[in-house]
């Protein structure tokens, strides 16, 4: 019998495992959303693989390069680590279209999603993803996702954000 292909979690990073700030960079800018390690791990303990998509218009935009993207990413990754989590990859666009034209993988396009799928053989159908901007839901769309949750940061609270996704998401794996 052939393995069956991974199941996985989809995560944006800027207002849903981080605190929404401009062009963020910087270890010491870093504010994790309240929740997110519970989150994950509850995933995780069902046998989902984890990654973040990101666009990072920042970098195409000259505010930061992608070497201080990577550092802070590789920190980032670190501290789910700490706390008994493995993030598979974390996917990032650094294009905008006004400044490198047209690409596959700035959200609301499916490439990063895409990207995973291949590498790590998942079926789409089996997963989800969690942004908090329309366009996040839009490439979970465009890649086959069905299962999406769009939380409006305006609407919920630093400290009851990731809380109430893992409990709205508990009573709908629950079902």
């Amino acid at each position: 019998m052939a393995n069956e292909p991974n199941k996985a979690l989809f995560l944006d990073r800027d207002g849903v495992v981080n605190v929404e700030k401009d062009y963020l960079y910087k270890v010491e800018d870093f504010e994790f959303i309240e929740g997110i390690f519970e989150l994950c791990r509850h995933y995780a303990d069902l046998g989902y693989l984890i990654f973040i998509v990101t666009n990072q218009s920042g970098i195409s935009r000259g505010f930061y390069t992608e070497k201080d993207f990577d550092a802070l990413t590789s920190w980032m990754v670190g501290e789910f680590e700490n706390h008994g989590i493995v993030i598979s990859k974390v996917y990032h666009c650094p294009h905008h279209p006004d400044i490198s034209g047209y690409c596959s993988c700035r959200k609301p396009e499916p490439g990063m999603i895409l990207s995973a799928k291949e590498e790590f053989d998942l079926d789409l159908s089996r997963s989800l993803i969690i942004g908090d901007k329309e366009r996040d839901i839009e490439a979970g769309l465009n890649a086959g996702i069905t299962e999406t949750y769009l939380f409006d940061e305006k609407n919920e609270t630093k400290s009851s954000k990731a809380t109430r996704i893992v409990s709205k998401l508990n009573d709908v794996w629950k079902k």
